[in-house]
């Protein structure tokens, strides 16, 4: 309208001066009439001297319905179309596990988001997508990045300061492949071990999931050097709320039993139990959250008002955006119009969808014009979303600088990952003072499952979703780590089976054997078991046969029943899932540094005593007890406690 003004008065100008009538010499440029105009105006939300909120104000105005619904909208990289980007102004692409590109290398990783962006800032606003990944132990899908312990073993060393130097390593190998946003950390406090997802949680206390969740959000978020933002990457706090502390067989998912099943606790226990973490995450500067495909008390989270928008947006003041877990929207309702409508008024902001993206924008459609999703509602998640991507530079900068692939298994994120393996092992067992180990014994015999598999040591979430057994990227395994560890006297022999054919009437001076479970990951790893292997209880048996002194190194992903492997043992180390760093392990080993890993979860003795742990334990000792408590772990000279033998 403004402009048709405008463009009558020059007309009139014109037509009075071809009629001889008199013009004003003085007459003030045309210019000075021009009321800005949306092209004109189009600086406000690009200019960097604004404010953040004059910026999102600005751009949200200038958007159309189908503009706000494709930023809530998140799609798998591998489901979207080309050029579906700019024609639905898709606002994030996602990976999965194992969702990497064909060449798996960060400058490939770089490539492949650069021109997802470029789709992005082809539409008529320019407005940045935001990419993300389960970053969960280092940039896992990432083939040869720095794998550090999971959360289980970070948990076990309890040391904020290095959880924060592990959130600020991870953060720069994202970046180096284009990535700013990571779905980390994992902040639910634990309650039964059982649960397939117990190596991505801290621990089974509160304080200290709160203590690391913190420092790890505020350390991911912190900018890195050279970036003139307010946030260096993106950390996202899950699943809220109440994700391992379901019950076990409440799933109603495929063939999970405890995975994203049913929260049963009142208020009260929710609050001072599991909320925490959230409180502390929120105040430390979280952004991003991702609620959680349980439910509570039969509903399910991601339908939630009251804790979505009352209690996380409204009491604890979290002013970013809440995710979908992948395709959790979903589960709400057989009927998809009901279960979208209900997500996104109980407050989720934006949907991993992660497939039918025209489904859901259609559907977003359908409900908006209906009247269903209400226009502030709307405008509500679009804000919140807009707001991280300024406060993350997006607008400014795109694609993070090309200086990060520099650091992917740089030396010093190496060192690091080696540190944080050594303050995560726990020791459980060492009779006789087996442990150190001497560099210079006669000769070690080696055998076990995990002996040689850095698959196996790093676990779920590396590579692909579930993890791969075997030597499939860049790392350093137990059994070449004690070959770069022993003297040059020391004979190494490693069977896999235990065999060792050609010790036979030989018995060496030590045995060491790598046991555990094989990798997995959520609802597929849940058990009810938690057995070892009969192959792994048997390789304990057999370096009994060949060695005066046996040391077990136990690599899971939660406390596993040891009852199989007790009597044939001197000494018992929980090493986690730790990494590709199995240096970490033999500087603990041999005495070049202490044990000082505490446990992060009571240990039951069997699975019959599941759910156990410090917060439900009671006055149960003896052999209703734990096998080992909570905070339990030897250091050097410390004596084992005798372990009762109970049928």
């Amino acid at each position: 309208m403004k402009t048709k003004i405008v463009g009558l008065l020059i007309a009139l100008a014109m037509f009075l001066s071809a009629c001889g009538s008199a013009v004003p010499t003085t007459i003030a440029p045309i210019e000075t009439f021009v009321v800005p105009t949306a092209t004109a105006d189009a600086d406000v939300y690009k200019d960097e001297s604004q404010t953040v909120d004059a910026r999102v104000d600005d751009l949200l105005a200038r958007m159309t319905l189908e503009e706000k619904i494709g930023q809530m909208t998140q799609v798998e990289k591998d489901s979207i179309k080309p050029g579906d980007i700019t024609k639905y102004f898709i606002g994030s692409i996602l990976s999965g596990g194992g969702g990497s590109p064909s060449e798996n290398t960060p400058a490939a990783w770089y490539e492949m988001v650069n021109g997802f962006q470029d789709e992005a800032l082809a539409t008529p606003l320019g407005i940045p997508l935001i990419y993300g990944v389960d970053a969960v132990h280092g940039h896992g899908n990432l083939l040869d990045a720095t794998i550090f312990p999971h959360n289980i073993g970070l948990g076990a060393a309890n040391d904020p300061e290095l959880v924060c130097h592990i959130a600020k390593a991870t953060a720069e190998e994202m970046l180096a492949t284009g990535i700013p946003w990571n779905f980390s950390p994992v902040v639910a406090v634990i309650q039964d071990v059982r649960w397939g997802r117990t190596y991505e949680g801290f621990s089974e206390n509160t304080d200290i999931v709160t203590s690391l969740g913190e420092s790890y959000v505020r350390c991911t978020q912190t900018p890195q050097e050279g970036v003139e933002a307010p946030l260096g990457a993106l950390a996202t706090p899950k699943h809220f709320i109440g994700d391992g502390a379901t019950a076990w067989g409440s799933s109603r998912a495929n063939d999970y039993k405890i995975d994203q099943g049913d929260m049963q606790v009142d208020e009260a226990t929710l609050r001072e139990l599991l909320l925490p973490p959230y409180q502390a995450a929120v105040d430390a500067g979280a952004m991003s959250i991702m609620a959680s495909f349980s439910s509570w008390n039969g509903t399910k989270m991601h339908a939630q008002k009251g804790l979505l928008t009352d209690l996380l947006k409204g009491e604890l003041g979290f002013k970013g955006f809440i995710v979908s877990d992948w395709q959790a929207i979903d589960q709400i309702d057989p009927d998809y119009y009901k279960s979208v409508v209900t997500a996104i008024n109980a407050g989720v902001d934006m949907n991993m969808v992660p497939y039918d993206y025209v489904k859901f924008i259609d559907t977003m459609k359908q409900a908006v014009a209906a009247g269903d999703i209400p226009q502030e509602r709307l405008d509500d998640a679009v804000r919140r979303i807009l707001l991280v991507k300024f406060e993350l530079g997006l607008f400014e900068h795109p694609m993070p600088d090309v200086k990060y692939q520099e650091t992917v298994r740089s030396e010093e994120h190496l060192a690091l990952a080696r540190e944080a393996v050594s303050k995560s092992l726990v020791l459980l067992t060492n009779q006789n003072e087996t442990l150190p180990l001497d560099k210079n014994v006669g000769t070690i015999l080696l055998s076990g499952s995990g002996a040689d598999n850095i698959g196996m040591q790093t676990g779920g979430w590396t590579l692909q979703w579930q993890g791969v057994n075997g030597n499939n990227t860049e790392g350093t395994s137990i059994h070449e780590a004690i070959q770069q560890a022993v003297g040059a006297n020391t004979k190494l022999i490693y069977d896999a089976e235990g065999l060792f054919k050609d010790q036979e009437g030989i018995r060496a001076d030590i045995g060491i054997v790598v046991i555990g479970e094989e990798p997995y990951a959520e609802g597929v790893g849940d058990s009810d078991k938690l057995l070892l292997s009969f192959k792994d209880v048997d390789s304990v048996s057999k370096m009994r046969e060949h060695a005066n002194k046996v040391v077990v190194i136990v690599v899971s992903g939660r406390p596993v029943n040891l009852s199989g492997i007790l009597p044939n043992t001197d000494a018992i180390v929980a090493a986690w899932c730790f990494g590709t760093e199995g240096a970490g392990v033999t500087d603990v080993l041999f005495g070049d540094k202490p044990f000082t890993g505490k446990l992060p979860y009571t240990w039951p003795r069997s699975a019959n005593q599941l759910p156990l742990n410090s917060n439900n334990i009671g006055d149960r000792t003896g052999c209703e007890g734990p096998l080992f408590p909570f905070g339990y772990g030897l250091t050097y000279g410390e004596p084992s406690p005798e372990i009762l033998e109970c049928k």
